[in-house]
């Protein structure tokens, strides 16, 4: 991509803007780190101190005086602000990138959808675990038929956190839409929607398992696909012994991989995109076979593919130019949080949702 790069705001510098957000967007080719807004000042200078050339804004509106100096707008502030937010930059006529989970409710979701439509506007949501390197190389397995129909999906997002952090991510207030059906569990409905397709039933268990934790911190979904898949999927924080990220059975075979994709930690640590970026070691390599376990040498190794968060930007500057389409749809989010919410109703009234 040549030409001027296109100038992005950040709403938001705490986990999400500053560990995900702010490194992709600076390492994209065609993309540039114009704005973040924080109110918070150790934010602010943390923000000059990693990125010095940016600019520093203590609030939104601040931004959208502005909006005439700007390409691209993202936001990456607590979940109860994605929907005004990404509302006031389409109205103000900037595309929009939102982190997930778009909107606390599908409506709200296909409301902005139709809003990006109507003002002929990008509305992208950050799914950045499309890239993930495990389900990068799933999806490659499954579309060369490794498995043969597949009959099963089995997804854990699973952590050992006995103490609640506090904060508004683990807030029981309902306008804070936090609890890991809407965080992890974002992830892993998105991650079966796209390699499973539609959803037509949603039966979901949710728990409070720590002392002190006012939201769902111990969760299962599972669904039926439209095609008869059965995915069972578990978003943990009070995991003592870790399961596999992925176990897929079909009627050839079966894939089983364990621990995350690097990418979050090194991000995390400071490192940048570069070579040998989201490659993993082969001792975690998933395996593939079938009748024996994978713990007992069963199957065959198969190389873990990197993982490549940055070509969610790549394909949002693609978009935005008319390289390419949207990486990820507001109606694909909208979508992912019907069965969220199916999932929340279903573990309230001890039912099964039918979509």
């Amino acid at each position: 991509m040549t030409g001027t790069p296109l100038r992005v705001g950040l709403v938001g510098y705490g986990l999400a803007g500053s560990v995900f957000h702010a490194p992709l967007i600076a390492a994209t080719e065609g993309l540039a780190l114009d704005t973040v807004v924080t109110s918070n000042p150790e934010r602010q200078e943390q923000a000059r101190a990693e990125f010095p050339d940016v600019r520093v804004a203590g609030t939104p509106d601040e931004l959208f005086d502005r909006a005439d100096e700007l390409d691209l707008i993202v936001i990456a502030s607590p979940n109860r602000t994605h929907v005004p937010l990404a509302g006031t930059a389409l109205k103000a006529g900037l595309p929009v990138v939102v982190d997930k989970p778009l909107a606390g409710t599908a409506a709200e979701a296909r409301e902005l959808a139709a809003l990006a439509e109507e003002r002929g506007q990008l509305l992208s949501v950050f799914q950045n675990r499309r890239w993930d390197n495990d389900f990068l190389t799933l999806r490659g397995l499954l579309e060369a038929g490794e498995l043969g129909d597949v009959w099963r999906f089995e997804s854990r997002f699973e952590r050992w956190r006995p103490q609640p952090k506090g904060g508004w991510r683990e807030s029981g207030d309902p306008a804070e839409i936090g609890g890991l059906l809407y965080d992890l569990g974002s992830h892993v409905v998105d991650q079966a929607l796209v390699l499973c397709g539609p959803v037509t039933e949603v039966y979901a268990e949710t728990d409070i398992r720590r002392p002190g934790a006012e939201t769902d911190d111990d969760t299962f979904i599972a669904l039926t696909h439209a095609n008869g898949v059965r995915s069972h999927l578990y978003v943990s924080a009070t995991t003592a012994q870790l399961g596999p990220r992925f176990r897929v059975l079909g009627s050839q075979a079966g894939y089983v991989k364990y621990g995350l994709d690097p990418q979050e930690a090194a991000l995390r640590e400071g490192l940048r995109p570069g070579p040998k970026w989201g490659a993993e070691p082969e001792s975690l390599w998933g395996r593939l076979g079938a009748g024996d376990s994978p713990l007992t040498g069963g199957g065959r190794a198969v190389p873990t593919l990197p993982g490549d968060y940055p070509a969610y930007y790549a394909a949002v500057a693609a978009a935005l130019t008319g390289a390419g389409p949207n990486p990820v749809t507001a109606l694909e989010a909208a979508a992912a949080l019907d069965v969220l919410e199916a999932a929340r109703r279903s573990a309230r009234d001890k039912v099964t949702v039918t979509l």
